[in-house]
C-alpha cells in the first residue's frame, strides 16, 4: 500500500475512532461547506456499503460533506449498478481507495442465507450473496457477512477493466471491512 492510501485509510480508522468514543468532530457539516460543494466534488475514498438504515458511513468514519463517495445497495453486492459506480469514482473522482463495508445482522445477508427472496428482482439482489454462502465455512450470518465483502471486492476487480487497470498500477487499493452495529468499529479485512 502506498503512503498516499495508508494516510486515507488513517484518516478513516481515526474517525471511526472518534465516533466508537462518541466524540464526533462535526468537521464539514456545515451551509459553508454545502455550499463549497456545488460546482463538484473531491471525495477522498468511495465506500459501497449496505442500504442498511443503521449504516452510516459519514459518521461511522466521522467526516463531513464531499469527503466520501458512498455507493449503497442492500448486501453491499457488486452488481452492474454498484460497479459502473465505482468505476466512475475510480474514472472520474480519481478516487484511490474503495472499502466494501459489510455490517453485523445484516438483512439481506440473512434473507440470502433463508433463502427468503419473494419476488424476481429480490431473488436476483440475494442470488449475489449466494457464493459468499457458498464459501463461508460457517453458517454465521457475520461470517457469510465478511466473505461476502471479500467476494465484493474481488469482484470489483475481475468484473471491471477499469477497476483492475486501476489496480494494477497501484492507483487504487479496495479493502472490504466489516461493520458491529454493537460497539460501532469497523475492522478492516486487507
Amino acid at each position: 500500500m502506498d503512503n498516499i492510501t495508508a494516510q486515507l485509510l488513517e484518516k478513516l480508522k481515526h474517525g471511526n475512532s472518534n465516533f466508537v468514543k462518541n466524540k464526533l468532530s462535526k468537521l464539514n457539516q456545515s451551509a459553508l461547506q454545502r455550499n463549497a460543494l456545488i460546482d463538484g466534488q473531491k471525495p477522498f475514498a468511495a465506500i459501497l456499503t449496505c442500504s442498511d438504515s443503521r449504516v452510516v458511513p459519514e459518521l461511522i468514519f466521522d467526516v463531513g460533506l464531499g469527503e466520501l463517495f458512498i455507493i449503497r445497495v442492500a448486501g453491499n453486492v457488486a452488481n452492474s449498478a454498484t460497479i459502473a459506480s465505482v468505476e466512475y469514482a475510480v474514472a472520474h473522482l480519481n478516487i484511490g481507495l474503495v472499502i466494501v463495508l459489510a455490517h453485523q445482522n445484516c438483512g439481506a445477508v440473512t434473507a440470502a442465507a433463508k433463502g427468503d427472496g419473494g419476488s424476481d428482482h429480490l431473488d436476483h439482489l440475494l442470488n449475489h450473496v449466494k457464493p459468499a454462502i457458498a464459501k463461508s465455512n460457517s453458517n454465521a450470518i457475520e461470517d457469510i457477512a465478511i466473505e461476502n465483502a471479500r467476494l465484493t471486492a474481488d469482484k470489483l476487480n475481475t468484473d471491471s477493466k477499469i477497476i483492475a487497470d486501476a489496480i494494477n498500477t497501484g492507483d487504487l487499493k479496495i479493502i472490504p471491512a466489516f461493520y458491529s452495529l454493537e460497539t460501532g468499529k469497523v475492522d478492516f479485512l486487507g
